[in-house]
């Protein structure tokens, strides 16, 4: 049986409740060891809900996580990023729950207040990636996480000082830029995976700019493409991005200026015509993105067959 309805933790103490944990010694952040926990819980799907940034190292077997309506066997150690407010489901086998690994960092965001940090976090656009997309590191990169991960855990613990949070918060901003090269490393060197992404992009816009009754819909947006490839958006624009330099608003931008160059060149449709037939409810906005991406009209660049 699913729990469907999200279970909200407003506050990382409340979270240390349920797993029945010890109070956390600082109220805004905590490094939870895995193997301390001694709550097994319901073997059933449960949704849930943070106020507060989670950033987590798991190597549980027979574990599953949901986002949205993919699931993910987290038999191997993988790293996930979680930000407020996103729903999640873990479903754990009741043996599992004992033999679980790994640690979650637990950052509210009043933690970071009057920090840089506290704006910059929202570049990292992988909180934004589905579970699916978690980030799988290698030895010597799991290394290197986890003596981060040790450095802060040292210093909330110590004494705290006027130099406490900035230090932690230096150490949080180098976990989350080496995260950032590691998922660009994944990008490239799960090489298969990205290429038959790619193609399955490449076809997809295809199929989408040959059915002329998908057009009256208009100009298929990314989030649109995501979720036909079963990827979140910032993952496939950040894939995209490491792989071939563009992001996905403009592989869709060029696959579309393909087909209007296509249809300018072979058919005897006027420019309005063409542009309603690539899903642009005024011409003058087709016009305007044919010009910035050719530096030509598609008056002139028609002409240019004559």
């Amino acid at each position: 049986m699913t729990n469907t309805q999200p279970r909200r933790f407003k506050t990382i103490t409340e979270y240390h409740r349920m797993l029945e944990l010890p109070k956390p010694e600082h109220p805004l952040i905590s490094v939870i060891n895995l193997e301390s926990i001694k709550y097994v819980p319901p073997q059933e799907l449960i949704n849930l809900v943070f106020d507060f940034y989670a950033i987590a190292l798991k190597r549980t077997p027979n574990t599953k996580y949901k986002y949205g309506q993919q699931e993910y066997d987290f038999d191997e150690g993988v790293m996930f990023f979680m930000s407020p407010g996103q729903v999640f489901g873990v479903e754990i086998d009741k043996d599992a729950a004992s033999k679980r690994r790994g640690w979650s960092l637990l950052i509210h965001p009043d933690f970071l207040w009057n920090t840089s940090l506290a704006k910059t976090i929202k570049r990292y656009q992988y909180f934004n990636y589905s579970v699916n997309e978690a980030l799988h590191l290698s030895e010597k990169e799991e290394a290197i996480i986890n003596d981060i991960i040790e450095n802060m855990e040292q210093e909330y613990r110590s004494n705290i000082d006027n130099f406490s949070q900035d230090v932690i918060v230096s150490q949080l901003e180098l976990l989350l830029n080496y995260s950032n090269r590691f998922y660009h490393r994944q990008f490239i060197t799960r090489k298969k995976a990205s290429s038959d992404l790619l193609v399955k992009l490449e076809d997809l816009l295809n199929e989408y700019f040959d059915r002329q009754n998908e057009l009256q819909s208009g100009i298929p947006t990314v989030k649109y493409i995501a979720d036909k490839l079963n990827v979140s958006p910032n993952y496939l624009s950040d894939m995209l991005r490491t792989l071939t330099g563009q992001n996905a608003q403009q592989h869709i931008h060029n696959k579309l200026i393909e087909k209007a160059k296509e249809a300018l060149s072979t058919t005897s449709l006027s420019v309005s015509e063409i542009a309603y037939r690539l899903g642009f409810e005024h011409p003058q906005s087709f016009n305007k993105l044919f010009k910035n991406k050719t530096s030509v009209s598609p008056l002139k660049f028609r002409n240019s067959f004559s």
